[in-house]
């Protein structure tokens, strides 16, 4: 059953020359289609290498959600079918079973075991008041360990106190919460300062869970050594007043009988990703020497299981994720993002690093079989995730074992993507992509949307991207590009905006603007900027120093650094600075959008979820109000059941394309023809 279609919406658009809004043109992709829409993750090969299974998620429109199924295939991707629906699904070491999380008694999300025979006997093994995460099956199959949430009882008497005067029956207000950690609360979390994340042992049949670690620190997701008596993990360091280490954490392991920890790492800077080799006598991990950066790309590294005769293994100027071991333990698989792109890499421990994987598409590898077979998922500029496979001896050789949005691609037309490189101010070389229309034709004049992204630190890549494609089929060109201060480009490229963002990143962006435009396509009356978080930084501060967009839409944003850095989702914010503002306020207030108001003519609405704790909501409304008073056109939207971000409920996407839209539409320059949005 498909979701009624999103009323479509009679708006301007301004622009004589382009080519005719396809209305009605079935051949182009809508909002329709996104709810229909599905993606596939973490595929996982059976020990015998026989079978995949891997998640599947869709959209259940009626509780407007994303919801997961897992499903299971052979190998070469026939019959591809769902066992039920769940989440994180890992096999058990013989093959015999599956554990994975799902809704369950009494609440939340629990830890399942599947059965895989042809019964298929489902168990619920844990009945915990805290959702349980990163599940892993000790080697001989008999336990699970997980990650937790453990309450903290902070030593307040007060309550009971209060208790004691309460008359029978009486309701009064529910009691205050009481913060004293430096960190208290996490977007898309809460409030955390209420426990700490504790590693557990379950029975795999079920019973009651063991904790494992203990005290007043985080514990990261288990690792178990192949005899099973240690599990290794990350965390922050084991030291009072961990919470004022600012980007520390080190690799330990925990005596799973005696639960007794012990640091692997000691250097003073950010250690992670623990991987143990398949024999068990080394540990690969990632991380780099402490640095005051506010990027630095990390190495990969490998110790002995003790932590003695750590060594680097890789150093690429990109940071490896997803390591694992070769099954025969000669070296360590990684992914590494990289001008756009992620593909596979290989670093035996001895010799060079290979790069083993070539292609203009988002790679990503979860599980490697002793036979080389590999399995992942991969993504490119026409093509939605789907599974793949290939041997690692011939990774040229991709094959796409699914094809789960075939359905509403069929006769879809999708718009062409163009990459370009150009050079910056200090010479630095910048890389981008155009997004044509369907039916592009260069003798024809487009309105243009750029649009930034977020972090600052992250990338742009050339993965399928649903709101990019949907606003190309409404005769949009849509120009991405990754400023300064974008990761994937080295440390000293993400390291170029220290105390300088926004900065010359701005002056990266309408470089790219101006590259567009000479191509001779490009309606330059109707040219529009948008883009959440560090883009609706980027979009704010560009907004105060020209006026070349017709209008302007600032979402999730930082107005005002001096009052951000306070109320964010952590105190790290504080560092990015050259001084703490009591000390000297005069570079948060210099790299305030809000400073610039007073030159902003460009019509800029705000779009921000109202549960925000990484750019709260008081940042949209600063400039907000700040608009309003100088009398800019503008409006603030404000996304229920949101947190970072506009998006993460269907609804909400459909809300953002479409008053994204609208609002640019509402405020286009020069000659104008009413048409329909084919949303």
């Amino acid at each position: 059953m498909r979701f009624p279609h999103v009323a479509a919406l009679a708006v301007l658009v301004a622009t004589a020359s382009a080519a005719p809004a396809a209305a009605q043109q079935s051949d182009r992709l809508s909002l329709t289609d996104y709810l229909e829409l599905e993606q596939v993750g973490a595929p996982e090969l059976s020990p015998d290498a026989r079978q995949i299974l891997y998640a599947r998620r869709w959209v259940d429109k009626l509780n407007d959600a994303w919801e997961s199924s897992l499903y299971i295939m052979n190998a070469d991707g026939s019959r591809p079918r769902k066992l039920l629906d769940g989440a994180a699904p890992r096999w058990s070491p013989d093959g015999t079973r599956i554990a994975y999380t799902a809704r369950g008694e009494p609440s939340g999300s629990q830890i399942f075991v599947r059965w895989m025979d042809a019964e298929g006997a489902v168990t619920q093994i844990t009945r915990v008041t805290s959702g349980p995460s990163g599940i892993e099956w000790s080697p001989d199959g008999k336990s699970i360990a997980f990650r937790m949430l453990v309450p903290v009882n902070r030593g307040w008497s007060i309550e009971g106190k209060v208790g004691a005067l309460r008359p029978r029956n009486a309701k009064w207000t529910e009691p205050p919460r009481v913060v004293e950690k430096l960190d208290y609360r996490q977007d898309g979390q809460g409030f955390t300062a209420d426990g700490y994340e504790q590693i557990f042992v379950v029975p795999a049949d079920g019973g009651t869970p063991r904790q494992i670690t203990h005290g007043e620190w985080d514990a990261g997701t288990p690792q178990w050594t192949p005899d099973g008596r240690t599990i290794v993990f990350s965390s922050g360091p084991r030291i009072d007043e961990a919470e004022y280490a600012w980007r520390e954490s080190e690799v330990y392991s925990v005596d799973v009988a005696t639960g007794q920890v012990r640091a692997l790492t000691t250097r003073k800077g950010p250690d992670g990703q623990p991987a143990i080799s398949p024999d068990g006598r080394l540990i690969a991990y990632t991380g780099y020497d402490y640095n005051v950066n506010t990027w630095t790309d990390s190495e990969l590294y490998v110790m002995n299981i003790d932590g003695s005769g750590s060594r680097v293994l890789a150093d690429l100027d990109r940071s490896p994720s997803n390591i694992r071991w070769a099954p025969d333990g000669t070296g360590v698989y990684f992914l590494a993002q990289s001008e756009g792109s992620q593909n596979l890499y290989f670093a035996p421990l001895r010799g060079e690093v290979r790069k083993l994987t070539e292609g203009t598409h988002m790679l990503s590898v979860s599980d490697i079989h002793a036979s080389g077979l590999a399995v992942g998922t991969l993504s490119s500029p026409k093509l939605p995730g789907d599974v793949v496979a290939f041997d690692i001896r011939r990774p040229a050789e991709v094959r796409r074992l699914t094809d789960v949005n075939g359905d509403i691609l069929f006769g879809k037309q999708l718009g062409d993507l163009e990459e370009i490189w150009y050079t910056s101010v200090d010479n630095f070389r910048i890389q981008g992509w155009i997004l044509k229309p369907p039916g592009f034709d260069a003798s024809k004049k487009y309105p243009l949307m750029l649009s930034i992204h977020g972090g600052p630190h992250s990338m742009y890549g050339v993965g399928f991207n649903f709101g990019w494609q949907e606003h190309a089929a409404n005769d949009f060109v849509v120009l991405y590009t990754n400023p300064r201060g974008s990761t994937g480009y080295g440390t000293d490229f993400g390291n170029a905006i220290k105390n300088a963002y926004p900065g010359k990143d701005f002056d990266d962006l309408m470089k790219g603007v101006d590259e567009v435009v000479a191509k001779g396509y490009i309606d330059t009356e109707n040219m529009f900027v948008y883009g959440c978080s560090g883009g609706g930084v980027l979009t704010a501060w560009i907004v105060g120093h020209t006026n070349r967009f017709a209008a302007a839409s600032s979402n999730c944003p930082v107005i005002n650094w001096m009052s951000f850095v306070g109320t964010t989702d952590g105190a790290g914010w504080y560092r990015n600075f050259e001084k703490l503002p009591w000390e000297d306020p005069s570079e948060h207030l210099r790299r305030s959008p809000l400073m610039y108001v007073g030159n902003v003519t460009t019509p800029t609405m705000l779009m921000t979820g109202v549960n925000d704790l990484r750019t709260p909501i008081g940042q949209t409304e600063e400039f907000y109000e700040a608009l309003k008073v100088r009398k800019v056109p503008t409006a603030m939207v404000r996304f229920n059941d949101e947190w970072h971000g506009t998006s993460s409920k269907p609804s909400n996407f459909l809300r953002s394309q479409l008053y994204l839209r609208d609002w640019f539409q509402k405020h286009a320059r020069g000659a104008r023809r009413t048409v329909t949005d084919r949303s």
